[in-house]
């Protein structure tokens, strides 16, 4: 089975957050940096925004410390699970989120049953895989949906002039060696192309300049309609 090629820096890089920091501001450093509830709130917002409504199935890849799980667990009685590669943000995030499902996984693959959510997201995800993982990904995502189930997720594009500093960023960490983790950008043209490819319909885009209640994600967003 596949599996990510930075499992190794990343569980010391969150080894290291959890040894310098305290545990909360740790888990907010895990997942970005940013006010752990108001993303959490603005992810929601998100899905909210795609379809999300009571009752319905949530699949969240790459969930982290449970920014979204936490809110989705304040706000409404919807079916959730929660997707990682890293235990000690999935042990966190189970402690905002009790009642939800949590599952540490490796692979590129989903490891739920066919048609069985009616959203599949991934924040920041994408955004820190290879191009055909992300690919493998999305296929997954529409053998895990129901008929008319969406895919949310963010990305970084060079089209968005708010993302240039990101690039520049990435490429003084490049050269230097420095960097922990990979950046990646998709433009929206390629996501039009995989959704063809994938038999799915583009509902919309959000820009990463969109706010939600006055905050911004920072990233754009992309709602794939199966």
């Amino acid at each position: 089975m596949a599996q990510f090629h930075f499992v190794e820096d990343y569980e010391k890089l969150i080894a290291h957050m959890i040894a310098t920091h305290p545990i909360d501001e740790a888990m907010a450093l895990a997942v970005g940096g940013g006010p752990y509830e108001i993303f959490g709130q603005m992810e929601a917002d998100i899905l909210e925004a795609a379809g999300l409504a009571e009752g319905m199935r949530v699949v969240d890849l790459g969930c982290g410390s449970g920014r979204l799980a936490a809110t989705l667990h304040q706000r409404g009685r919807f079916s959730y699970a929660g997707i990682d590669i890293i235990q000690p943000l999935l042990d966190y995030a189970k402690t905002k989120a009790p009642s939800y499902e949590f599952l540490l996984h490796r692979g590129l693959n989903i490891p739920q049953p066919d048609a069985s959510a009616d959203i599949v997201c991934a924040f920041s995800l994408f955004t820190h895989l290879l191009q055909a993982e992300t690919f493998i990904y999305l296929k997954e995502s529409v053998r895990v949906l129901k008929a008319g189930g969406r895919i949310v997720f963010s990305f970084l594009e060079f089209s968005e002039p708010t993302h240039w500093a990101v690039f520049e960023h990435t490429v003084e960490v490049t050269r230097a060696a420095t960097g922990d983790h990979l950046n990646m950008f998709l433009e929206r043209a390629s996501i039009d192309l995989w959704a063809q490819k994938l038999g799915l319909a583009v509902e919309r885009y959000f820009p990463a300049s969109a706010t939600w209640r006055g905050h911004s994600l920072g990233q754009s967003v992309a709602v794939l309609r199966k």
